[in-house]
């Protein structure tokens, strides 16, 4: 197989249906961060320990999830009979939050990133999934995406600080408390 085509030398690129489309889309944008986001879950999986192997299966199986929902945002012909992306994965990934967020003790304040280097990598997944979701959300108003995509994303972003917290308190690593912040969850 050759890797290179010549079509991106033209600043284009092929999407799902053989159709090309500028590499500065919005279609193009969303779905490559998404790339991105699933390169820095490899990254996570490569840093955690061997004695979190329940974690780095989960992890996997999330980047699975995470190339079905690029797939379908470089669909331009994208509806709910041909969607990769399982809707049952937003169930799993609320069931998960709620396990990772009664690990860790309570907070109230907002923290810094940090800690370990498994936490602080969790959290740029969690920033890099928060820039993806604001790409879909652009790209939805000119193109309509399935709900559960949007959805999706927006737990994903709750479920890597949830795994952030979890990682450093599994590591006995404190977790550092904005200065200047206050009270913000109650």
């Amino acid at each position: 197989m050759q890797l290179y085509t010549g079509v991106g030398d033209k600043g284009l690129t092929r999407l799902v249906d053989g159709g090309k489309v500028s590499k500065d889309s919005d279609r193009v944008w969303a779905y490559g961060t998404l790339d991105e986001l699933n390169t820095f879950v490899g990254l996570v999986i490569a840093e955690l320990d061997s004695q979190e192997l329940s974690l780095i299966k989960e992890l996997t199986q999330l980047q699975h999830s995470l190339f079905d929902l690029g797939t379908d945002l470089a669909n331009p012909k994208l509806n709910w009979d041909n969607m990769r992306f399982n809707p049952q994965y937003i169930d799993w990934i609320e069931k998960r939050i709620d396990v990772y967020q009664d690990e860790p003790p309570e907070i109230s304040r907002f923290i810094l990133p940090g800690g370990s280097k498994a936490s602080a990598l969790f959290q740029v997944c969690r920033t890099v999934t928060r820039r993806a979701e604001r790409q879909i959300v652009t790209l939805n108003w000119s193109t309509k995406l399935p709900p559960e995509l949007l959805i999706f994303v927006n737990r994903l972003s709750d479920y890597f600080y949830a795994l952030a917290r979890v990682i450093n308190y599994r590591l006995k690593m404190p977790e550092t408390f904005y200065e200047h912040g206050k009270t913000v969850f109650h």
